[in-house]
C-alpha cells in the first residue's frame, strides 16, 4: 500500500466515525480552514488540542515525500486573545529529487548534505512554538473580523518569527466564510558555512504569502470550499533577492461537532511560477518551482479536541 493510500484511507475512516458521533452544531472557533486562519477564537477559559499532519509530495523527478507533524494546546486568555504552545517534528524520505537528477533534503534538512546519488531518509524535532492571536474586530459584531497573531519558534537548527494579518468576512447568515491571511516570517538556518572556522553559520531567510481561503456551510456540522496560497521566499529582511514564488489550489473539507473537528485540504502547485533574481538554476520546471521548500501536491489535516 502506497503512502497516499494510508493517508486517504485515515481520513476517510476519522471523517465516518465523527459524523456518526458528533452529529450536532459546530463551534465558532473550529478551524474551517487548514492553512488559512480566520479571526475566530476561543472564548476566556476554554481549552483545546490540535493535532495537524502535513503530507508534502512529489519534486522534479525520483521520490521525494515528507510529513511534517504538529502537536498543539491552545487557550482562550480572554474573548479577545488566544494562546498556544506546540512541537513541530517533520520526517522525510527523498531519492534523484532534484535537478540533474540528485537527492535533495527539504528545506527543514538543509543542514544536512546527503550524497546525490543515495536514498535520503531522515525524522527530526523542528523545534517549540508559541503562539498569540489577537482579534481587534469581530465579523459578528462589527461587519469584518480583524485579528493580529505572532508565532516565534525555536529548535535546534531553526529560528522564524511569523507574522500575520487575518481578515475575515462571512456572508449568507454566517453560513459563507471568506478569509485573508498576509505572512511576514523572517527565519534563521544553521546551514554549513565554509568561510566560518566553526564550517557554520545562522543564515536568514524571510517568508512572505498572501493566502485566500472561502468555506460555506452547506448543512450542520460540514462546511467545503477552496484555498488559494501564494507564497514567495527573500534572502533577505526588505523584499529584496526573491528567490521562489509559488501558487497553491485545492478544495478544503470540514466537519464540526460540540467537542471536535477535523478539517482537510488537497491543494495541486499551479504552474504560474517564474524565476526570480536568485532563483537556483534548474528548480523551476514548466511554470512550477521545485526548490527545497516547495512541491507539487500537499495534503493538511487538522483535528481538534475542546475541553
Amino acid at each position: 500500500m502506497t503512502l497516499s493510500h494510508r493517508f486517504g484511507g485515515a481520513f476517510l475512516i476519522t471523517a465516518l466515525t465523527l459524523y456518526c458521533g458528533f452529529n450536532i452544531v459546530a463551534l465558532a472557533e473550529e478551524s474551517q480552514f487548514a492553512y488559512v486562519y480566520t479571526t475566530d477564537l476561543l472564548p476566556k477559559g476554554a481549552k483545546e488540542v490540535e493535532q495537524w499532519m502535513t503530507w508534502r509530495h512529489q519534486k522534479i523527478a525520483g521520490r521525494y515525500d515528507q510529513v511534517e507533524g504538529r502537536t498543539e494546546v491552545e487557550y482562550g486568555l480572554t474573548d479577545r486573545l488566544q494562546v498556544a504552545l506546540y512541537g513541530n517534528y517533520n520526517w522525510t524520505s527523498a531519492y534523484h529529487n532534484g535537478p540533474d537528477g540528485a537527492t535533495t533534503p527539504p528545506e527543514q534538512f538543509a543542514d544536512d548534505q546527503p550524497d546525490p546519488n543515495a536514498r535520503y531518509r531522515d525524522k527530526r524535532f523542528v523545534g517549540v512554538s508559541a503562539e498569540a492571536i489577537y482579534r481587534l474586530l469581530s465579523p459578528y459584531t462589527d461587519g469584518i473580523g480583524v485579528a493580529l497573531y505572532v508565532e516565534p519558534t525555536i529548535g535546534p537548527r531553526f529560528r522564524e518569527v511569523e507574522t500575520k494579518l487575518i481578515l475575515q468576512k462571512n456572508f449568507l447568515d454566517d453560513r459563507l466564510t471568506m478569509a485573508f491571511n498576509f505572512t511576514y516570517a523572517p527565519e534563521w538556518r544553521n546551514l554549513s558555512d565554509d568561510s566560518r572556522a566553526s564550517g557554520r553559520s545562522w543564515q536568514e531567510e524571510t517568508d512572505v504569502n498572501a493566502n485566500v481561503a472561502v468555506s460555506y456551510r452547506f448543512k450542520p456540522n460540514w462546511a467545503a470550499g477552496f484555498e488559494l496560497l501564494n507564497e514567495h521566499e527573500y534572502n533577505s529582511y526588505n523584499f529584496k533577492n526573491e528567490s521562489n514564488s509559488g501558487y497553491y489550489f485545492g478544495p478544503t473539507v470540514h466537519y464540526g461537532g460540540k467537542q471536535f473537528f477535523v478539517t482537510a485540504t488537497f491543494l495541486e502547485q499551479m504552474p504560474w511560477a517564474h524565476a526570480h533574481a536568485d532563483t537556483v538554476p534548474g528548480t523551476l520546471v514548466g511554470g512550477r518551482t521545485y526548490d527545497n521548500d516547495f512541491e507539487r501536491r500537499r495534503l493538511r489535516i487538522k483535528a481538534g479536541y475542546y475541553f
